[in-house]
């Protein structure tokens, strides 16, 4: 009997534990499961007709969030922009701005009309072919933990050169504080710690820029990019 309860005694113990990994397990599960509504590989791939062309064509575009389906986001919005061309957009917070950065990005898919890059719709993309030609910097850039030099190419197929890394943060306006010695005498080498904490708001936007600048992409999405920099940076 002694034996018995020593024995229940330590069941009962762990048996909250056991309970929160059952939780944990279900919600895994749930995630393995879930099937995402924008497919993750597979579809056309980009043409060479449409890097020729270059073109972002947004047609009467309609759109709601899945979470938030009474509110529609945006009501019938039509955007041409051509190559070689910058356009901003422009307006109060909450009109609409990031959604059609996510649009175009692909992240999601509009409730109606079109995205099409060249004379090929979004939708049909093969995410992979398409977002090799793409780069995004938002407003909170998101770094990783390692040295400035790995946030920089991350996810690159081929290990960028010195050359290339000056220029891509040289047009960042990132090369002159990386190699100041008194700051970072590591220089690229330097450990930019957990989500980027040992660098400023501003130096981690101008690193996540580098990022972006260094894979030359043919549509490049600036949200709010510059918010944590000072005039002459951001110029």
């Amino acid at each position: 009997m002694f034996s018995f309860l020593i024995n229940f005694t330590m069941l009962a113990s762990v048996i909250g534990d056991v309970m929160g990994v059952i939780g944990t397990a279900s919600a895994i599960a749930e995630i393995f499961l879930y099937k995402a509504k924008v497919n993750t590989k597979g579809g056309e791939a980009v043409k060479d007709a449409s890097l020729q062309d270059g073109r972002i064509e947004m047609d009467n575009i309609k759109f709601t969030y899945p979470t938030k389906s009474d509110i529609q986001v945006i009501k019938g919005i039509s955007i041409t922009v051509e190559k070689n061309k910058t356009v901003a957009l422009v307006g109060t917070s909450g009109c609409g701005k990031s959604t059609i950065i996510q649009l175009v990005e692909r992240f999601y898919y509009t409730d109606a009309g079109s995205v099409k890059y060249g004379d090929q719709n979004l939708e049909k993309l093969d995410p992979n072919s398409y977002k090799k030609y793409t780069a995004i910097v938002q407003q909170e850039p998101v770094l990783f933990s390692g040295s400035i030099k790995e946030n920089i190419s991350y996810g690159l197929d081929w290990e960028p050169t010195l050359a290339e890394l000056d220029e891509a943060c040289r047009n960042a306006n990132a090369l002159k504080f990386i190699q100041d010695k008194s700051i970072f005498p590591e220089g690229y080498e330097t450990l930019v710690g957990e989500k980027g904490v040992k660098l400023s708001g501003g130096q981690k936007q101008r690193v996540a820029i580098a990022r972006a600048l260094i894979r030359k992409p043919k549509i490049l999405l600036l949200d709010e990019a510059t918010s944590a920099l000072d005039a002459e940076s951001e110029h």
